[in-house]
């Protein structure tokens, strides 16, 4: 069937999708936003970082058997504290959650029984479990909420480094960036981007807002100046094998 190794909701037909409302298919919800990520990186990262690891991991899952699509992408978030920095669009919170939440039950409206929200910017990370956990409840289907990265500390970690895991425009975002959309990365500005101070968020179990220009003067946490395009393909791809490792684990919707 034409389209049939498409992995893209909105590159398929209406009957091809609907072909595919199986109890076993996955649909991916990739969640970002669009904010400042310093003087190097253009203000697309989130999106199109949440948008590849979601398209990697749908086709990993449909290589090993278990049907997977990818929703547009939804690309404004919660952003509010880069806004000082500017070119940075973000939504209110309630905002936020009826759009998520429209999209999931549009999904779930059309037979889909595995719904994962799978978010790329850390501004939505709360928001993104508080949806899965109401979405559920409300849906009356299992809607697994993720932050890519959290979901993969060890495997980030394994292969960064100057940090643990991903921080902002910081080395792993760079070299996902250099490994993606290289045009969207301005080399030679990486050396102005690491921040020459840095208050350092709440401690761990401690949550506040503060805005980024706050926390760091060039709108960078962490260090870029070791970021390369091979280091983003083996994050992305551990990514990739994470999420659809535990995807594929009938416990995850039962």
């Amino acid at each position: 069937m034409a389209g049939s190794q498409e992995v893209f909701w909105a590159r398929l037909t209406a009957a091809e999708i609907q072909s595919r409302a199986t109890p076993a298919t996955i649909v991916l919800i990739p969640v970002a936003s669009i904010e400042q990520h310093g003087p190097h990186l253009a203000v697309g990262v989130d999106t199109v970082l949440a948008t590849a690891v979601a398209e990697r991991t749908a086709r990993r899952l449909a290589e090993a058997g278990t049907p997977a699509l990818v929703t547009p992408t939804i690309w404004s978030g919660l952003a509010e504290h880069h806004m000082a920095f500017g070119g940075t669009m973000t939504l209110d919170l309630s905002t936020f959650m009826a759009l998520v939440g429209g999209i999931a039950r549009s999904v779930a409206r059309h037979g889909f029984r595995r719904i994962a929200l799978v978010n790329g910017h850390g501004g939505n990370t709360e928001a993104i479990a508080s949806s899965a956990i109401e979405l559920t409840r409300n849906l009356g289907v299992p809607v697994v909420g993720l932050t890519y990265w959290l979901a993969n500390a060890d495997t980030f970690g394994a292969i960064l480094e100057s940090q643990p895991n991903v921080m902002h425009a910081c080395e792993a975002e760079t070299s996902m960036m250099m490994a993606l959309a290289p045009d969207c990365v301005r080399a030679d500005r990486i050396a102005e981007a690491v921040p020459r101070k840095f208050a350092p968020p709440a401690p761990p179990g401690f949550k506040r807002s503060r805005g980024f220009d706050q926390m760091t003067d060039t709108g960078v946490i962490g260090d870029p100046r070791s970021a390369s395009a091979a280091k983003g393909e083996r994050l992305l791809d551990a990514a990739a094998s994470r999420l659809a490792e535990e995807f594929a684990r009938p416990e995850l919707w039962a």
